[in-house]
């Protein structure tokens, strides 16, 4: 539960960092990368739902 903690702080701060940390460099590290390009919010938003999902 602290590791997951950590994940979501790490998230907020650097959301590709966070979901890395949770899946590696599948699929949706990479969607987190575009989403954070694209706008910072949505990058937090999906870190946080895919750490919070597992």
């Amino acid at each position: 539960m602290l590791g997951d903690l950590l994940k979501i702080v790490l998230a907020v701060i650097l959301p590709p960092l966070g979901v890395f940390l949770e899946v590696g460099l599948g699929k949706h590290f990479w969607i987190n990368i575009i989403l954070t390009l694209l706008g910072f919010i949505p990058g937090i938003i999906h870190a946080v739902y895919i750490i919070a999902s597992r």
